[in-house]
């Protein structure tokens, strides 16, 4: 608790001392500069505790759609560590307390579910953002679970992929598994009880969440990028939510149980 308190102190706060009016100013002229928001996951990484071990590489220089399971807000932290990716979060995150105006500095494209029009205008959104080169990640389960199993991907944001190609004029489009696991708390297994704790899914408010997080260990977390599936013009957007989902749930089970995958590094 120590470390962490003073690395707030003396790296975290001149951090968003100086990085949010650089970046606010940088979204407001409609430019875009990675460097500054990975520096601040990077950062956050080391405050909160969490180790992150990459099996694979995110794609990079073309439309990707990445599609990932969903367990902790810490996930977005460790994925905006070692990829330059656009967010998509629910509508809920952008009313939250400072969390919504930092993620609006990331570009992150909001969308509420239960309001199918918005839908549209999300899809629409996030296929401006491939026709551009640019790579989007979607928490396809639509909520965050224990990370002990997957529950099954949305299709109706996939469709942004396709839309991309046909109305953006984006080439080579492709669906990219993106599967986040954790595995070690204090350099041990981690248990199904602790996996409540990290996922802060039975905690009540973000004060509580935040709590939790800088009480707890160190954290292992392994995130696998598989390979990208290419999309063709007219394909089923079911079929290929599907695939990713399945190649996701098959790579949480075999990192939960430990086994040994390869191009694992740190």
């Amino acid at each position: 608790m120590i470390f962490r308190t003073l690395f707030f102190i003396f790296v975290m706060l001149p951090l968003l001392i100086v990085g949010i009016p650089v970046q606010f100013v940088i979204t407001r002229l409609g430019l875009y500069w990675a460097l500054p928001t990975m520096l601040f996951h990077k950062a956050g990484c080391v405050f909160l505790g969490l180790r992150v071990h990459t099996i694979g590489a995110p794609a990079h220089g073309k439309p990707t759609l990445l599609l990932s399971n969903h367990i902790s807000w810490t996930d977005i932290i460790a994925l905006g560590s070692v990829a330059d990716v656009t967010f998509v979060a629910k509508k809920g995150v952008r009313e939250t307390f400072f969390v919504g105006f930092m993620s609006s500095l990331q570009r992150t494209v909001f969308v509420d579910y239960e309001r199918k029009g918005d839908t549209l205008r999300t899809n629409t959104e996030m296929a401006k953002r491939l026709a551009s080169n640019g790579a989007v990640l979607l928490f396809a389960e639509g909520h965050r679970d224990l990370g002990s199993h997957v529950q099954p991907f949305r299709s109706a944001l996939v469709g942004a992929a396709t839309a991309a190609m046909t109305d953006g004029g984006a080439k080579d489009v492709a669906i990219q598994p993106v599967t986040i696991a954790y595995t070690h708390l204090q350099g041990l297994p981690v248990s199904r009880n602790e996996r409540s704790g990290i996922s802060g899914v039975n905690a009540r408010g973000l004060g509580s969440i935040v709590n939790d997080l800088l009480r707890s260990g160190v954290k292992d977390v392994t995130i696998a990028f598989g390979a990208p599936i290419p999309i063709a013009a007219g394909m089923d957007r079911k079929v290929v939510t599907k695939l990713a989902e399945t190649q996701v749930r098959r790579t949480l089970v075999a990192l939960n149980r430990h086994e040994k995958l390869p191009g694992l590094t740190t």
